[in-house]
């Protein structure tokens, strides 16, 4: 369908500044859409007598289109293709290059509804009153499962679902909430947290700065993990997520931990096998550890206990 050529037909015999205001406000010759306020003053008129002049032309313009069942049908037709809700910049993948003479037609048709952005949809269109409701229906279903699921999902791509704000694509064409970190991750500690959690066990920081890629450095990396305390230092470079149940502090840290934590006085093997699990150090360095008198005393038996202060 020739936009161009069917908007010049309906905009024939109007007054020259009704022309004029139309093409401008929907970008027909420029490209650029201009508001009210921008063509006013270039006629030292008000943004209202300004809106008079365009809903002037529209009354007139939409008698003329209603005359072309062609060009309703070919909207309809369009429209029932994405189930009749499209985000307003993503039409151009479906009507065609030609976008701004594409919403003029759709703005001079009865039954196509242009819904502004507010805080939880961009900019759309509808074929009907009923198809605004099914996707916002379908939205908000969809909110509801990923609140449930608490994890991104594959998701069927849906145009329902691209009209909302609150619901986006990752990376990996998974679909979560907009606030989450697998779809927006800020900076390089939360990338590094996704790298991690992806990887299920302990990475060293420059490995993990080559995951993230784009040249990311790894002192950054590095430096990032050492600040966030959802990141715990388990061996020489190595950082596990505290949420698998890693324990921060040093060897000597994990030892008394461990001993506490069995309320009773430990073997060294039993102390070896269990901070062993915590920390991927050398045996030896657990051992050297346990000789420090300031802080573990071996009892009669070969176990170990924590020193009173």
């Amino acid at each position: 369908m020739n936009y161009q050529k069917i908007c010049s037909d309906l905009l024939k015999d109007l007054p020259q500044r009704t022309v004029s205001v139309i093409e401008r406000r929907f970008g027909l010759k420029t490209g650029v859409r201009e508001t009210l306020e921008a063509i006013g003053s270039s006629y030292e008129i008000t943004r209202e007598r300004v809106r008079q002049i365009e809903n002037e032309g529209f009354a007139k313009i939409k008698p003329r289109v209603k005359e072309d069942q062609s060009i309703a049908k070919h909207f309809q037709k369009a429209f029932a293709s994405f189930g009749g809700v499209k985000k307003e910049e993503d039409l151009v993948n479906v009507i065609g290059k030609d976008k701004n003479h594409a919403l003029f037609l759709l703005t001079c048709l009865d039954g196509f509804e242009r819904v502004p952005e507010d805080n939880s949809f961009y900019t759309y269109w509808a074929d009907s009153k009923s198809s605004v409701t099914k996707a916002k229906s379908t939205v908000k279903a969809t909110i509801a499962n990923l609140n449930k699921q608490k994890k991104v999902l594959k998701l069927a791509d849906s145009s329902y679902i691209d009209i909302s704000k609150n619901i986006q694509k990752s990376s990996d064409k998974k679909y979560g909430l907009s606030h989450w970190i697998e779809i927006n991750p800020k900076g390089i500690k939360d990338k590094a947290y996704l790298v991690l959690r992806d990887q299920a066990k302990p990475v060293h920081f420059a490995q993990v700065a080559i995951m993230i890629g784009n040249n990311t450095h790894t002192a950054t990396v590095h430096n990032e993990l050492i600040k966030d305390d959802r990141f715990v230092l388990v061996g020489r470079g190595l950082y596990a997520l505290k949420e698998w149940g890693y324990t921060p502090g040093i060897v000597r840290d994990i030892i008394t931990k461990t001993i506490k934590d069995s309320k009773r006085a430990l073997s060294k093997e039993e102390i070896l096998t269990k901070v062993s699990k915590q920390r991927f150090v050398k045996e030896n360095t657990i051992a050297l550890n346990l000789q420090n008198r300031n802080y573990f005393l071996r009892n009669s038996q070969g176990k170990y206990t924590i020193k009173e202060a």
